[in-house]
């Protein structure tokens, strides 16, 4: 790994090493992160930004004691792992059983809150900082945000609680200009004027000079940089006011994150302040990695990539590259429509709309609430806004889904990226709770493509003929091929895709091609199938389902998502409903969170795939 990684076991061994060794520290680091991520996939640009800031809060502060960091989001947490004895397991990042991505508590005693989604770590931190002080607990806690993180509102409520009191809460914004694709809003603008502001550069670097120019004294008098920095501050305030102060707290920077003097000696300063602080911290995504670097976007979240080269191995049409280019041709028809993000334009595919479209198209921020209720205002005016979020995502916008949109029956459409089981992420990025979440909205319909053509039809179904709420979700995959000859009936109604008497299989979106494959399987044993398709699963085709399940007798819904409250409880209630004889076997996640691994292991664990679905209905038969 490295001279001086090798001889780090806990966060007490840097505390043994100067400023040459810690800054040596940092860049094995980098390697070890950029040769890690290169094979196993990862979150690579923001934590190749943060290696300096993890040396320094773990050299000043206590973790092996009473001291407590919490990462928002957590994707920046690859050196804090390392440096907190994981280090001879972190070829197992993101892997089945392996280290995860992101902080987990069951996976370190240093990890002391599980993360994965923005804007939490002040609330966290704050209350971790109360029971501590309910119980009589010394110690620090620290909320490390980044800049990005501070456009959700959640953030904002737990500064304005922890400043009201005048708590002693650390705050490191980790400004990096970034979240995924570049920040935007007027909060964004406002650290650019704080970060970049011509007095405050101009009277630091002429003073520091004027000091420097001193016999004997001079260094003497650069530590007093901090009494400095505060007049500086003190003085530009009546043009540049600090809009931290205004909530209580006390703020210092901004200051070079990659500095480790310099950001040595300021963490050791806000450690023995006891009241809320803000520490802004200037970094640079990517830092050390000249690809990273160049595009931190492309470097946020990669697959597997070859080092030397600098890109993404592999490369293959997805839903997303199909849904982006059906937006566009859809936009070109119809001026109404507007498209919507929450700080994932690239990630959505929306660049290409944004590029032809520009007045038309909002990226809010990471905010998803506001992104739902903004798009109800919208739709109120006559425009007909296409809202692309992460299922993951979305979840934090249940009650402006319910409360905004469908109780007022508005035509806004919700593109749910990333549905079902993602992969490596892990459990707080599983794309699982989508499905109970939006089957429970009053007037909304649903709908999941299994291959692009179904994709294409159902956004215009969205667009051109719904009148209320609609949601289209699809996976972060690429589609199958198997159905292309088969007819395009109305996208509201279940196609069957093979004909059969011993069963009905009844598949949501792409489990279509698992569902199809199990249908092989068994023909191939003189078991006959139906393999209904149902697209549109709310409102469900109720009498296509009914008209199988009473030649069949057995039916079984496979989807990839919770089916305690998902499509297969639906069924099951309209199941329920008939006099027939018929037996139901839900197949799905079921009240369990799901790891991380690739997302062909996880559907095979979890017995989604074809074998699985099978194996049901052999043993269904075999036991009458």
């Amino acid at each position: 790994m490295g001279k001086y990684l090798d001889e780090i076991d806990s966060p007490s061994d840097i505390r043994k090493l100067n400023i040459s060794q810690m800054k040596e520290l940092a860049e094995e680091l980098r390697g070890e992160i950029i040769s890690r991520v290169s094979q196993n996939g990862g979150h690579l640009s923001s934590n190749l930004g943060v290696i300096e800031l993890t040396i320094s809060l773990l050299s000043k502060f206590d973790v092996e004691g009473n001291d407590q960091i919490v990462f928002d989001v957590g994707h920046q947490s690859y050196a804090y792992k390392l440096l907190t004895g994981r280090k001879d397991r972190f070829d197992t990042l993101r892997q089945f059983e392996g280290i995860s991505g992101f902080p987990r508590r069951a996976e370190s005693p240093y990890d002391f809150f599980d993360t994965g989604h923005s804007s939490t770590s002040i609330s966290a931190a704050l209350g971790l900082l109360r029971a501590k002080r309910l119980k009589g607990d010394s110690g620090k806690v620290i909320a490390v945000i980044g800049d990005g993180a501070l456009t959700g509102g959640l953030a904002y409520e737990a500064l304005n609680d922890a400043g009201q009191f005048g708590e002693n809460l650390i705050v490191i914004i980790n400004d990096n200009l970034m979240s995924i694709d570049h920040n935007v809003g007027a909060l964004s603008r406002k650290l650019a004027s704080m970060r970049s502001s011509w007095r405050y550069i101009h009277i630091k670097t002429v003073g520091e000079r004027v000091l420097l120019k001193i016999p004997i004294l001079g260094k003497a008098l650069l530590r007093l940089g901090s009494f400095l920095k505060d007049s500086v501050r003190i003085a530009m305030r009546a043009n540049h006011p600090v809009i931290f102060e205004d909530l209580g707290f006390r703020y210092y920077g901004p200051i070079d994150g990659h500095n480790l003097p310099t950001l040595l000696r300021y963490v050791e300063t806000v450690k023995n302040i006891n009241k809320p602080i803000i520490l802004h911290v200037c970094t640079q995504k990517g830092k050390g990695y000249e690809y990273a670097e160049a595009e931190p976007s492309q470097y946020h979240g990669v697959a597997p990539f070859d080092v030397e080269l600098g890109c993404p191995a592999g490369g293959c049409s997805t839903f997303t590259s199909a849904f982006s280019q059906t937006l566009v041709d859809i936009a070109r028809r119809e001026s109404r429509v507007v498209a919507v993000c929450a700080a994932m334009k690239s990630s959505t595919g929306l660049d290409a709309f944004q590029s032809l479209f520009r007045e038309r198209f909002f990226d809010v921020g990471i905010a998803e609430e506001h992104c739902l209720t903004m798009s109800a205002g919208l739709a109120v005016n006559g425009m007909i806004p296409v809202v692309v979020l992460y299922s993951t995502f979305l979840q934090r916008g249940f009650d402006q889904l319910l409360h905004d949109i469908c109780l007022q029956k508005l035509h806004v459409v919700i593109a749910v990226d990333r549905a079902g089981i993602v992969g490596a992420d892990g459990e707080t990025h599983q794309g699982l709770y989508d499905l109970p979440m939006l089957l429970t909205m009053p007037g909304i319909e649903v709908f999941a493509p299994r291959d692009y053509d179904e994709l294409e039809r159902m956004m215009n179904y969205a667009v051109f003929e719904a009148k209320g709420p609609v949601a289209v979700r699809y996976p972060r995959a690429s589609e199958s091929v198997l159905f292309r000859e088969t007819a395009p009936d109305a996208v509201t109604k279940a196609q069957l895709i093979r004909k059969g008497s011993a069963a009905t299989i009844l598949s949501v979106g792409i489990l279509c091609e698992e569902a199809f494959r199990a249908g092989e399987i068994l023909s191939e044993e003189g078991i006959e199938c139906d393999c209904l398709d149902l697209r549109r699963v709310k409102p469900l085709d109720a009498d296509a389902i009914l008209k199988s399940a009473q030649k069949t007798g057995i039916v079984v819904c496979c989807e990839d998502g919770m089916y305690n409250n998902g499509v297969a409880a639906h069924v099951s209630l309209l199941l329920d409903s008939v006099r027939f004889p018929v037996r139901f076997f839900p197949i799905g996640v079921n009240d369990h969170s799901v790891p991380a691994g690739s997302r062909s292991f996880l559907i095979k664990r979890e017995g989604m795939d074809a074998e699985s679905i099978a194996e049901t209905i052999r043993k269904a038969i075999r036991n009458p």
